[in-house]
């Protein structure tokens, strides 16, 4: 281990060199035959939309997705599909379609005989615009159709509900109801209207809330989303239908008034609450320029906050998890400014579910595990990486969604307990109630009202506690102003304190136990240890949590919120320790009385909550709870939203790190080599890379209050070279060539004192 001084040496000697290698530009991924299907499709978006993007017979094609566009169901509806026909085709001598992530579009390029074509696809990261330029050497015909399946409304069959909130149990005969297409001078408008009654107002009456509806938020109501489509010198000419895969269609038709060897299609989309259409309308027509130059500026510096570049092993896994690792994030950043967090069962871009599970064959719109429904387990892996890569403008989607759910978790508190804090569940609604069919439709008349009735779910409330800490880390990495989200970390930690005396005097006179600490009980350790006696990882939760809200520079000196929060931190309960084999490991809890799951709740303290770990006289303790814990050892795995990679970085063993980010991150067995999945969930599965994600960056740094950990992890035949940020305003860029430091730049240098090599 090098000295702070010889730290401080390396950082002046090095910051002169001269840096060459890998780009982004390198990580394109470019085609060369067109695609067999929709599952060969191509990420493509910005700002708050994405497409899916595949040439198919000569007809190049495109999924859209955006976020929010939930239905009466809280389906994740698509807006639709978009079909460009160019004649004579020019895709049959010669084809190539390219991701250029270095500009966040896709080039789709072809030539036949002497014809050739340049098709540019991109989307608007400032505006909700999706542009399509079309260059010919040649006047050609052009079509743009809109299709859409929605043009009825369509029966839900069995199962089909698992893409709404209704999941396994729909009520019978439950639709998707039809949006309303047509054409309106030389456009095609398109839009879904929600109106009546919807599954906000279902869940609300089964949770016995009717009596606050008002004070809940309904993000269902009137909400219109939809856009129109139109070309300069194109005319309407016809409607028509098809079947793809196996969901019919209706197709609005565009064409071209003569031959042309240039244009545009724009693809406009709005979404707003309002019952009024001529209102929602005047919204959709409000004048858009696209500035292209203004968006390759954005992702231009979007890739210069962070990357990680590694040169090839012998067997060119090196280089083929860093490419994954730029391209997933690329993923990430086209829903930056989402109204709605990136849902981790696919993000924006989903296509026809038959090719992820043939037992599937419903519309575009399916994805199991909902649409309007948020695991929080698993979309904390799709935020938590976006820290060290410096994404701090794109967390916020996820910060407001618990933000605009707070009065609906202190209402669950208030009305069903009659006391204070906000109560935020495991699976999660956009309006802030559990997910109806697992709060459970047939419940015992006397079942707790306020508790889910469900095996794996009951008494698991903590990973909000984690939503809360990256707020906190985000203040501790930019130093910005989290005024606005205190109210949400103050009333998590307070409905712990709250509930837990609540509970205790159900059961007896005494609130706190012969140490004065708070009883932990009923519990849950994750989804996997239940009804669990002082769980460790909610232990390690309130403790982390409760330490840094005092320490934040937001709390102020509102003294007694301080004492509160004080007095909290001193009554929660310390982590146990247990003997396995002869080694103490760190306990999942204090009991539990069943294992129900397969998640390893005793490694949170070590990731998210960072107690044990490098760097900390503890380290051993946790590493034998790796190797020698029976269950950590029988649960292990790279699949979907396992973090086992994670931990292991975090514990500073470097074979069993490689080994694991290595199958976490290698190519999906998909054309795409990130659309990994289902896992657990759906394909793309966005818990899965974003566990890849962090695995990769513990791998190369770790933090520690002013504590930077260089190399804690990192295989030494890896040469790398990486830029990531650490709390305090600080990015570290370093390059390693033969195991050796060739580059060490660290902006604040002041901060250079701060780093501790471990290569």
């Amino acid at each position: 281990m090098c000295t702070r001084s010889f730290i401080l040496l390396l950082s002046v000697l090095f910051q002169v060199c001269t840096v060459s290698g890998q780009t982004i530009s390198g990580y394109s991924v470019k085609w060369n035959t067109q695609s067999e299907n929709s599952a060969e499709s191509m990420p493509c978006g910005g700002g708050d939309i994405g497409l899916n993007v595949w040439v198919e017979n000569g007809d190049i094609l495109f999924y859209m997705s955006r976020s929010g566009t939930f239905d009466e169901n809280n389906t994740l509806l698509k807006p639709g599909r978009v079909r460009l026909k160019l004649t004579p085709n020019p895709f049959g001598n010669e084809f190539s379609q390219e991701l250029n992530p270095e500009e966040g579009c896709v080039y789709i390029k072809g030539s036949d005989g002497n014809i050739t074509s340049k098709v540019h696809i991109w989307v608007d990261v400032f505006n909700p615009v999706i542009n399509v330029d079309i260059s010919n050497n040649q006047g050609l015909k052009i079509e743009a159709c809109y299709e859409n399946w929605r043009y009825q409304d369509r029966l839900l069959r069995k199962d089909e509900s698992n893409q709404n909130s209704y999941k396994w149990a729909a009520p019978k005969d439950l639709v998707t109801k039809k949006d309303e297409v047509r054409f309106e001078g030389n456009k095609v408008l398109f839009y879904h209207q929600n109106q009546g009654k919807t599954v906000f107002d279902v869940a609300v009456a089964q949770q016995g809330l009717n009596e606050v509806k008002s004070l809940i938020n309904n993000p269902l109501h009137n909400l219109v989303f939809g856009g129109y489509m139109e070309a300069k010198g194109f005319k309407a000419s016809g409607i028509s239908e098809g079947v793809y895969v196996n969901t019919d269609f209706r197709a609005w038709r565009l064409e071209s008034e003569k031959l042309l060897k240039n244009c545009s299609i724009r693809i406009k989309l709005h979404t707003a609450q309002t019952p009024d259409i001529a209102a929602w309308k005047s919204g959709l027509e409000k004048p858009v320029v696209s500035d292209r130059k203004e968006n390759k500026k954005w992702w231009a510096d979007f890739w210069n906050r962070s990357f990680i570049h590694i040169a090839s092993d012998n067997d060119g896994k090196a280089k083929e998890i860093a490419r994954n690792y730029q391209l997933f994030r690329y993923m990430l950043g086209c829903n930056a400014y989402g109204d709605y967090p990136t849902k981790f069962n696919g993000g924006l871009f989903t296509y026809d579910p038959q090719y992820t599970d043939t037992l599937y064959r419903f519309t575009p719109d399916f994805r199991k595990w909902g649409g309007g429904t948020h695991t929080a387990q698993n979309q904390r892996l799709v935020y938590f990486p976006m820290l060290r890569s410096g994404d701090f403008d794109m967390m916020r989607s996820q910060f407001d969604f618990y933000n605009r759910l707070l009065p609906a978790a202190e209402l669950r508190s208030k009305v069903y307990w009659g006391h204070e804090g906000a109560c935020f569940t495991e699976q999660i609604e956009n309006f802030g109630l559990p997910n109806p069919s697992e709060y459970g439709w047939k419940r015992p008349d006397d079942y707790d009202k306020g508790m889910e009735y469900n095996a794996w779910l009951e008494y698991q409330w903590d990973t909000a506690l984690e939503f809360c800490y990256m707020i906190l880390e985000h203040e501790q990495y930019t130093g910005g102003d989290i005024k606005e989200y205190l109210p949400l970390i103050e009333s998590t930690l307070r409905f712990f304190n709250e509930h837990y005396q609540y509970l205790a005097r159900q059961r007896g006179r005494k609130v706190f136990d012969e140490q004065d600490k708070l009883v932990l009980y009923p519990g849950s350790a994750c989804e996997t240890y239940k009804m669990a006696y002082n769980a460790s990882s909610t232990i390690a939760a309130l403790k982390v949590v409760t330490r840094d809200l005092l320490k934040s520079g937001s709390f102020g000196a509102d003294s007694i919120k301080r004492e509160y929060f004080t007095a909290f931190l001193s009554r929660i309960p310390e982590i146990k320790t247990r003997h396995t084999g002869g080694h103490e490991t760190i306990a999942p809890a204090w009991l539990w009385e069943r294992v129900n799951n397969t998640e390893t709740p005793q490694l949170y303290p070590v990731f998210p909550w960072g107690i044990y770990g490098v760097g900390k006289e503890n380290l051993e303790i946790a590493r034998n709870t790796w190797r020698y814990d029976p269950d950590v050892q029988k649960f292990r795995s790279h699949v979907g939203w396992k973090q086992d990679a994670i931990w292991a970085a975090r514990l500073g063993l470097v074979a069993e790190s490689k080994d694991l980010v290595v199958k976490k991150l290698r190519s999906a067995g998909t054309r795409f080599p990130v659309f990994w999945g289902p896992g657990f969930d759906w394909t793309p599965d966005h818990n899965w890379g974003g566990s890849g994600m962090i695995a990769l960056q513990e791998m190369l740094l770790q933090t520690d209050r002013e504590k930077i950990y260089l190399l804690p992890a990192w295989p030494k035949e890896w040469d790398v070279h990486f830029k990531l940020h650490a709390p305090y305003n600080t990015t570290v860029e370093c390059k390693v060539e033969k195991g050796t430091i060739r580059l060490l730049k660290v902006i604040p240098e002041e901060r250079s004192g701060d780093i501790i090599v471990n290569l």
